[in-house]
């Protein structure tokens, strides 16, 4: 009977002390939460599909960001995942309030295959923005068509 006692006691301390952790992790949680800013970058769409593209040509499409926040900033930098994808925007362009900006994404179609490539923007000094571009690049040809001996036929 001791034995039970003794048992009660120590999980019911062990219980107390894990609760007191988890408070004092949300109250952490929050003091970060309320410390991180709003985000203020707000994309038109987050992915665009190319679709089916033949095999070396590229591609691009523009993303439209809008700045939805109270003060103007510049994009502090937009890297894609790979060099096959490459971001072009304006480094000097500050966004105002409410005004757009503009992203060019090239994709170079060298790889046959299927592609999913992400690019992030950052700005704000640390706030990120990630979209991505998808699509499926076929191989062309090595060599035109044949020519059709058929057609003589047909012309007869």
């Amino acid at each position: 009977m001791k034995k039970l006692y003794i048992l009660s006691a120590l999980c019911l301390a062990a219980f107390s002390m894990n609760a007191q952790q988890v408070t004092a992790n949300v109250a952490t949680d929050a003091s970060v939460a309320a410390t991180v800013p709003a985000e203020t970058l707000k994309l038109k769409e987050t992915e665009y599909n190319f679709g089916k593209i033949p095999q070396g040509k590229p591609v691009t499409h523009i993303f439209e960001i809008t700045n939805t926040g109270k003060t103007a900033y510049k994009l502090d930098n937009v890297q894609a995942s790979c060099g096959c994808t490459t971001p072009e925007w304006n480094k000097d362009e500050l966004i105002q309030p409410n005004a757009t900006a503009k992203i060019t994404v090239g994709y170079n179609a060298a790889a046959e295959g299927m592609f999913a490539k992400n690019i992030t923007i950052t700005y704000n000094g640390n706030q990120t923005k990630t979209f991505m571009i998808k699509g499926e690049v076929w191989k062309t040809p090595a060599t035109s068509a044949p020519a059709n001996e058929g057609l003589t036929d047909l012309k007869n």
